[in-house]
């Protein structure tokens, strides 16, 4: 049996025709950039999520730098964060000459453990950035405590968590800016490189939709040095159709999640653990093994496709180095690093795929 990791092919077959017909009305119009399908996409997401501003950008890469931009961080500021989680998280703190200060994560959520930030709060501390790790959101209301009582700002770095919900609100709407991503393989994909910024700050969201278009605030007239960081027309089209269906995309991988963890309660696996206040979006569907490698073997002759996020914490990896941080730092993060794994998941799965690999990891 033939399995994706992410079908992502079934899902175009499903919309194709809206998405055709979206495309081909941009290519129709040549408007590429700006225009009433990035309007009508950031109107829906706002929507969707209840923030007062959604604003497109190129990545979720991008909208992380761009709020970090419009805050205001300098070289030498501190930005508190997760070691466990993708190099972008760190990497556009690195890239403005800020300082990523790292906090282990909890054990079962694998988000990062609030009870740990206090400790490193410095009098150069601007910014908390939580990330909303494989689908859930982290305790956004213990972060936002925080922030509120030394002065902080929140991002909430929702890159795989888009759709997911925090005691009845949802991620990208929990702190002063969220962030997200449209990577073709996230639970909202576009067909290329895009992301989104949410927030309720009017003043934060007009300096982020001017230093995202080269710090503008009219045409050659720049107030900011900013970047290049629009969301294109045909991505935008792309988004507003798969936007329609998403609710129930969610609801499918809910659905699949919590019959793989059911499946899999006998196993020698370790499953993923939903707090109470939380649903998600399985970004991805990660469990943890003790002898990772020989699992991954084995799926491997059968053809089941895995994958590792993430093998590597960030404090061990060696754009790092200069943070000082050793092994040992961080024990629950390297513990996770080197057991955690993902399976297949998409709404797209079937039953019959998921007995298959259940079967294949139990065997």
């Amino acid at each position: 049996m033939k399995i994706n990791f992410i079908d992502l092919k079934a899902q175009y077959k499903k919309y194709k025709t809206e998405i055709d017909k979206e495309v081909l009305e941009v290519f129709s119009t040549a408007q590429f950039i700006g225009g009433e399908k990035l309007n009508s996409l950031e109107s829906n997401l706002a929507k969707y999520t209840g923030s007062k501003h959604a604003i497109g950008c190129s990545s979720g890469t991008d909208a992380l730098l761009l709020s970090l931009m419009a805050l205001d961080i300098k070289v030498g500021d501190e930005i508190i964060t997760t070691p466990f989680t993708f190099i972008s998280t760190a990497e556009v703190i690195a890239f403005l000459g800020a300082k990523a200060v790292f906090v282990d994560i909890e054990k079962d959520t694998y988000n990062i453990d609030p009870s740990k930030i206090k400790n490193v709060i410095t009098n150069k501390t601007k910014v908390i950035m939580p990330v909303s790790l494989y689908g859930q959101c982290a305790n956004m209301d213990a972060i936002n405590e925080l922030a509120k009582e030394f002065n902080l700002e929140v991002i909430e770095d929702a890159c795989q968590s888009f759709g997911a919900t925090y005691n009845g609100k949802k991620s990208c709407n929990l702190s002063t800016i969220g962030c997200t991503s449209f990577f073709p393989s996230k639970p909202l994909g576009a067909y290329g490189d895009g992301g989104a910024i949410f927030t309720d700050d009017d003043e934060l969201a007009t300096k982020i939709r001017m230093l995202l278009n080269h710090g503008q605030n009219e045409r050659y007239k720049h107030k900011y040095i900013g970047i290049n960081g629009r969301l294109d027309a045909i991505q935008a089209a792309i988004l507003n159709v798969k936007l329609k269906y998403f609710d129930k995309e969610v609801e499918l991988r809910s659905q699949i999640g919590s019959r793989y963890s059911d499946l899999l309660e006998d196993a020698n696996v370790i499953t993923p653990k939903i707090s109470e206040s939380n649903t998600s979006v399985y970004a991805q569907y990660s469990i943890r093994v003790e002898n990772r490698e020989a699992v991954i073997e084995k799926l491997t002759e059968l053809e089941i496709p895995t994958a590792v996020h993430y093998p590597v914490p960030l404090h061990l990896q060696e754009a790092f180095k200069n943070l000082g941080y050793t092994e040992g730092d961080f024990p629950i993060s390297e513990k996770i690093s080197s057991q955690i794994m993902s399976l297949p998941m998409s709404p797209y799965l079937t039953e019959n795929e998921q007995d298959f690999i259940v079967d294949a990891l139990k065997g």
